[in-house]
C-alpha cells in the first residue's frame, strides 16, 4: 500500500489544491471522514466545516464554506466544494469583521424572514470556521 494519496480540491472558480498527502479529514454531512491511502471507494456530501490534510508530517487546513461532494478512491481524494478557502490565505481580521456583521444581521433578522435568518446563520457558521482555522496560522 502506498504511503501517499492524491488530494484535489476544486471549486467552481479554480483548482485550489492538487498535492500528494499522507491523510485527509473532511467535514462530511454525517460526520468527519478520515481518509488514508488505500481507503475504500466512497462518495459523500460535504458540510460547512474544517478540512485538514497532512503533508510532510505537518497539518494544513481549509475552510469548506458550502456544500459539495467528496469522491474517494484507493489512491485519490477529490473534493468538489461549492466554496472553499485555504487556511493560510484567510485574513483573520476580515473574517472577524464578517462574523460580527453576520451576528448583527441575525439579531435584526429574528423578527423578519425565516429564509434570511437561515442564510445569516449559515454565513456566521462559515466565518466562525474561518476564524478557527486562521488562528491556527498565527
Amino acid at each position: 500500500m502506498a504511503d501517499m494519496i492524491r488530494l484535489e480540491l476544486v471549486t467552481p472558480e479554480r483548482l485550489l489544491l492538487s498535492e500528494d498527502v499522507e491523510e485527509v479529514i473532511v467535514p462530511g454531512v454525517e460526520g468527519d471522514l478520515g481518509v488514508l491511502p488505500g481507503h475504500t471507494p466512497l462518495l459523500s456530501a460535504l458540510r460547512v466545516g474544517e478540512m485538514t490534510y497532512r503533508k510532510g508530517g505537518k497539518n494544513e487546513y481549509v475552510a469548506i464554506e458550502g456544500g459539495g461532494l467528496i469522491e474517494i478512491s484507493s489512491d485519490k481524494v477529490i473534493v468538489l466544494a461549492d466554496a472553499a478557502e485555504l487556511g493560510r490565505e484567510i485574513n483573520l481580521q476580515e473574517a472577524i469583521e464578517r462574523k460580527l456583521q453576520a451576528e448583527s444581521a441575525l439579531k435584526n433578522e429574528r423578527q423578519q424572514d425565516a429564509q434570511n435568518f437561515r442564510n445569516m446563520e449559515a454565513r456566521l457558521k462559515v466565518e466562525l470556521t474561518k476564524i478557527q482555522i486562521a488562528e491556527k496560522y498565527k
